[in-house]
């Protein structure tokens, strides 16, 4: 009897590994698209533009030529900041939205 629940047991194993196996190479591939796959966010309406990947890279900053002719260090700095962190943060849902359904919900 102990020998017919182990060969069951194996056999459960082997299987949830291929499942396992699976479910990795689909979060490598959603992964993969993410790095291809950005967002944008502005601030200072529109003046500064930021773009970011999937996986969190900033891949470009951009900056209105008009903002830098009166420029005041500080407010750039702050609208830079803003704009970074909305791109993250739209980054951080892109993410979520790709792979919670691989991950059963849990958040990335």
């Amino acid at each position: 009897m102990a020998k017919g629940f182990n060969k069951g047991s194996q056999m459960g194993q082997s299987g949830m590994m291929q499942q396992l196996q699976r479910m990795q190479k689909q979060m490598e591939e959603a992964q993969a698209k993410l790095a291809e796959e950005t967002v944008s966010a502005t601030a200072g309406g529109g003046a500064i533009k930021v773009t970011m990947t999937g996986d969190q890279k900033c891949r470009e900053v951009v900056i209105a030529p008009e903002l830098l002719k009166d420029a005041d260090a500080e407010m750039l700095q702050d609208l830079v900041l803003s704009a970074v962190n909305m791109a993250l943060d739209q980054s951080r849902e892109l993410a979520n939205q790709r792979l919670a359904p691989l991950s059963g919900g849990l958040p990335f």
